[in-house]
Order: structure tokens, then C-alpha cells, then sequence
């Protein structure tokens, strides 16, 4: 939204009825928090973003990191795994555990967790087109340490949708990937009953370069995609809804972004009942992770970026969010080092100890400004979705590339600004400094993928080849049916079955996702 007013008064705001639209805190609409006491009860959880090289490798720094106070896990997969693709497949050549941890099978899983209770800690996984396959796996290895299926916490993201629009690590088409959006939705009902089986993201969106109000717009239409499809397949919506979450994105403008979460919550509440028809106050509320901006953060001056973290960080605990990640200063050269990372984390936690952001509830309600934004937000998105809607659609509109260009143009002007100077960027068009020295960077070692490949030909060596054929055969007879495929896809992985044997199965069905403009 754009307004150029430099001040705010009682005149904004004189159609404003604070029942209808703030409410209090945990109940309808949601603007002001989904629970009563948010943070006066207990903090978000802060749950570092993290994975690189092997298992072995991240299990050591998940393991720092929980000594030091984080109080969740959240799981970075390397660019194969989430293709679906084998450390050994030539495709994934130059890739492995470069951007996030390796997992080929349910043995590196194992790795990854080993000596970190499952039943204790609660683990958010990045991962979507192969979602359903690094849940059953953590789920094999949460039984191997003994616990409850029902005990389970955690998220997997799952959000294909957004996938097509901004990020790209899509495997099937549309129509079999939310067929098996829907199936997990259902497997989680009746098995993991505990886990958030979808986090429907915006972060990526506004990573590719939208507006706040498109952020809200195209994740919402993407929420609401998957509640229909889920419905088309026989679901009650207040069976599964109550496990939907959400991820933002965290940038620059404290207020925008603080009001941002406001209006987001608020009207994801109003699609669900007045839309939906959902009736259960639990479908209506919207609970969300955020993470502070990767996008925002810059190679020159990169201590600069501690400074927009904290930023970023306040207006996701001043917008009410569940849990948060903040970003290591150096990510923009490279992986986190254990030190940036130790600072990311310590930034939460001054944030949360001594800010006194944790003091009150929603402590922005009633600001004529915050207001006056939450509302413009609101309704900005509100027309979007409207125009999605005319399309078609969440899928129609991807389909014809809507949400793609309207991203492309957003970012198109936002770089203009930046290349102009309106848009100050310190240390890159402003308060430049020369012959800066550059901190270490995190270096994978270049011996690891051979490594991988290697313990991977073991894995496969070792494994009963005939047992694994008959269960990967009951892998494709579930996806040319209207059977659940996560059973048979959890046989075949207690069997040894691999990721890129899994996804292999459903391509033989579902086909390669190919964009067509």
C-alpha cells in the first residue's frame, strides 16, 4: 500500500470499531494474537534454521545450538533432496550438502537426530515436494528412539503452490502434488496427530520480491487452494484446518511488516469462517513461524546485518508470531559460521529476556498509524485475492503466470529504486566504505559428496533388492489409485528405499512438473 501522509490522528480511524476489528487477544478475528496471553504466558519458540554437509555435521551444530537456548530445530535440506534426487543422481553433481544437509536415505535421518530426543524437542523441516517422504522418515526414526507417534511435534512446509510461483523445487505437476498434499493432511490425522502438517509460506514471495500486501495475497490464496482440495477429497475442514500454519517474512519497515502479521491473521479468519464456513474457532485461528529477510541482508558491511535482523526480529514478536528465525549476518557471503549463528540466536533471546516486547499483548493496538496500515493491508490483499479468484483460482492464476508477474514487476520497481537512490540501502548506495575486510565463511569441504555417494552405495549394497522392488511396486499402485501413498511410501522406507527411489515411484505415475510460459 502507498500513503504519503506523514502523520496520523483520531480521523484515520473514525470508522473503526475496535470489537469487529481488533477483538481481544485470542479470539475472533485474532488480530490482536491467537492466544490470550502470547507472550506474557510463554516466548515464541526460537528455532534456528540450519543444515549443511552431512548429518553428521548438522547433528553437531544442532546440538550447540539447543545447549545454547534454542528451543526448537529447523532443518535445512541440501537443493537434491528436496528434488527428490539421490546424492549419487548426475544431476545433483556439484549440489550435495551445499545449501542444507544431505539425506538420501532413512539411516542419514537417523544421524541427524542422534542423541536429540524426538518426543521433547519440536522440528520444522524446509522441504516440500518431497515432504511426505522426510516425514515418514523422521517419524521411522522417532520410533526407533521409542516415541509415540502422538507425540510428535513439528512442522514440514508442504507448500507446493508457492513453489510454482517464486522458489522452484517442484517435482509433479499441480494436480498429483496436491493429491498428495491432501493424503498427507489425511496420513497426519490419523497417525502424527500432534505434527502442523502444512506451512503455508509467504517468506519465499516476498524473497522473489513482493509487496507486503502480495505476501499476504498469494499465501492466502495458496491457504485457501489447499483447504478446497482438501474438502474435494472428503476431509472435514475442522479436522485438518486446526493443523495449518503459516511462515512469513520478516523485512525492513517495523510498522508495515508488525501490521502486516495483524491484517494477515485478521483475514485468514474471516476467509475461514464467513468463506469456508469452517465452524471450530481453532480452523478460523492463524498461527505462524517468521523469518527475518535473507534478501535484506547485504555482503558489504555485513555486520550491518545483525542490525536489520534485530529490527526485523521486533516487528515479528511486536505482530505476534509463534516462532522465529533469525538470519546469521553472513549469510549473504556464504553459511552461517557457528559464531554468526550464535549472534543470530542471542538476538532472539535479548529480544525476548530484555526488550519488553514480551511485557504485554499486541502493544501496537490502537496506534491511528498501525491501525490505518493493518486495515490498507487488509484490503490491498483482499482485492488481490478477489483477482485470483477471478482467474480461476490459486492454481488457475499459477497456471497463467498471474502471481509471477505481478512479483516480477514489484521487484522490477523495487531495484529501480535501489539503482535510483530512493531507496537507501547503507553500505551498499549510501555510507559506502572502501577496502572492507571480510569475516570468515563457513566452507563446505569439496571431499563430502564423494563421501555421501560412497556411504549411500553401501546403504543400497546392503538392502533386501527384491523385498524393496515389491514395496516400491505398492508405492506406484497407491498413486495410480485413490489409496494413501504415505503407507506404502513408509513401508518402502523401513525397507531402505531412498529419496530419489520414492520420488522415482510417483514420477513413473505423476509425470515432471514442466512450466509452460
Amino acid at each position: 500500500m502507498t500513503d504519503d501522509r506523514t502523520a496520523y490522528g483520531p480521523d484515520d480511524l473514525r470508522d473503526f470499531d475496535p470489537e469487529a476489528q481488533l477483538g481481544s487477544p485470542g479470539t475472533y478475528p485474532y488480530t490482536r494474537g491467537p492466544y490470550p496471553s502470547m507472550y506474557t504466558g510463554r516466548l515464541w519458540t526460537m528455532r534456528q534454521y540450519a543444515g549443511f554437509g552431512t548429518a553428521a555435521a548438522t547433528n553437531e551444530r544442532f546440538r550447540g545450538l539447543l545447549a545454547a537456548g534454542q528451543t526448537g530445530l529447523s532443518v535445512a535440506f541440501d537443493l537434491p533432496t528436496q528434488m527428490g534426487l539421490d546424492s549419487d543422481d548426475p544431476l545433483a553433481a556439484g549440489e550435495v550438502g551445499k545449501v542444507g544437509v544431505a539425506i538420501d536415505t532413512v539411516d542419514d535421518l537417523r544421524t541427524l537426530f542422534d542423541g536429540i530426543p524426538l518426543g521433547e524437542v519440536s522440528t520444522s523441516m524446509t522441504i516440500n515436494a518431497t515432504a511426505s517422504t522426510l516425514l515418514l522418515m523422521y517419524q521411522l526414526v522417532a520410533e526407533d528412539q521409542g516415541v509415540d507417534a502422538s507425540d510428535i511435534r513439528g512442522t514440514i512446509q508442504n507448500d507446493i503452490l508457492k513453489e510454482y510461483i517464486a522458489r522452484g523445487t517442484y517435482i509433479y505437476p499441480a494436480a498429483p502434488s496436491m493429491r498428495v498434499i491432501t493424503d498427507i493432511f489425511e496420513y497426519c490425522a490419523a497417525e502424527v496427530p500432534s505434527w502442523n502438517t502444512i506451512s503455508i509460506s509467504g517468506y519465499h514471495i516476498r524473497e522473489a520480491g513482493s509487496t507486503a500486501a502480495q505476501e499476504i495475497a498469494f499465501t492466502l490464496a495458496n491457504g485457501l487452494a489447499y483447504v478446497a482440495a482438501a474438502e474435494e477429497a472428503g476431509l472435514d475442514v475442522d479436522e485438518f484446518a486446526p493443523r495449518l500454519s503459516f511462515f512469513w517474512n520478516a523485512h525492513n519497515d517495523i510498522f508495515v511488516e508488525a501490521a502486516k502479521y495483524r491484517a494477515a491473521r485478521r483475514l485468514w479468519a474471516r476467509l475461514m469462517r464467513e468463506r469456508v464456513g469452517a465452524t471450530r474457532p481453532a480452523s478460523w485461528r492463524m498461527r505462524f513461524h517468521t523469518q527475518t529477510a535473507g534478501s535484506s541482508l547485504t555482503a558489504q558491511q555485513p555486520l550491518n546485518n545483525i542490525v536489520r535482523t534485530s529490527y526485523q526480529a521486533l516487528s515479528a514478536a511486536l505482530g505476534g508470531t509463534q516462532s522465529l528465525h533469525t538470519n546469521s549476518f553472513d549469510e549473504a557471503l556464504g553459511l552461517p559460521t557457528e559464531e554468526s549463528a550464535m549472534i543470530a540466536l542471542r538476538t532472539q533471546q535479548i529480544l525476548g529476556h530484555e526488550a519488553g516486547v514480551a511485557s504485554t499483548v499486541d502493544p501496537l493496538a490502537g496506534s491511528y498509524y498501525v491501525e490505518t496500515l493493518t486495515d490498507g493491508l487488509e484490503a490491498d490483499a483482499l482485492a488481490l485475492i478477489e483477482r485470483i479468484d477471478e482467474l480461476g483460482g490459486a492454481v488457475a492464476a499459477i497456471e497463467a503466470g498471474f502471481q509471477q508477474r505481478e512479483i516480477e514487476d514489484a521487484a522490477y520497481r523495487h531495484a529501480m529504486a535501489v539503482d535510483s537512490g530512493e531507496t537507501v540501502v547503507v553500505g551498499v548506495n549510501a555510507f559506502e566504505v572502501g577496502d572492507e575486510i571480510q569475516p570468515e565463511v563457513t566452507v563446505v569441504d569439496p571431499d563430502l559428496e564423494r563421501e555421501q555417494q560412497a556411504t549411500l552405495a553401501r546403504r543400497k549394497a546392503a538392502r533386501d533388492g527384491a523385498a524393496l522392488e515389491r514395496r516400491l511396486d505398492a508405492v506406484v499402485d497407491a498413486a495410480r489409485s485413490d489409496t494413501n501413498v504415505l503407507y506404502p511410501m513408509k513401508d518402502a522406507l523401513e525397507a531402505g528405499a531412498s529419496v530419489g527411489e520414492i520420488s522415482g515411484a510417483l514420477v513413473s505415475v505423476f509425470g515432471r512438473y514442466i512450466p509452460s510460459f
